[in-house]
């Protein structure tokens, strides 16, 4: 019901930028939640920041400061802009995105996934 679609990655220096981009199609105007995780090499899959229908946002610690989420809801895009990046930052991004339907006594929800993409920090 809702397809997702990642840009922005590639290989960037310490403190360097980058500014991925999520493209999502289908019932958008459905979507609720929207956020970022990543998966660096040999580790759990980890929540980088999250934007409700509404604004709200949320971070993981280590990005504090440096990241920033952002969406236009009417477009069903997603941004997150990554500065001051480190070596901790390398992996590959997910964009997701919470899905809501239904009748308020009969609501239901669903979550939707990108391909990847990777980001590389590294001199």
């Amino acid at each position: 019901q809702v397809h997702l679609v990642e840009s922005g990655g590639g290989l960037v220096q310490p403190g360097g930028s980058l500014r991925l981009s999520c493209e999502a199609s289908g019932r958008i105007r459905n979507i609720n939640t929207m956020g970022w995780y990543r998966q660096a090499p040999g580790e759990e899959r980890e929540l980088v920041a999250s934007i409700t229908n509404l604004g709200a946002t949320n971070y993981a610690d280590s990005v504090k400061g440096r990241f920033t989420i952002s969406r236009d809801n009417a477009r069903g895009t997603m941004y997150l802009q990554m500065n001051s990046l480190n070596s901790g930052d390398t992996g590959v991004y997910y964009c997701t995105a919470r899905v809501g339907w239904g009748p308020v006594e009969r609501y239901q929800e669903a979550d939707y996934w990108g391909q990847g993409t990777q980001v590389t920090v590294s001199s």
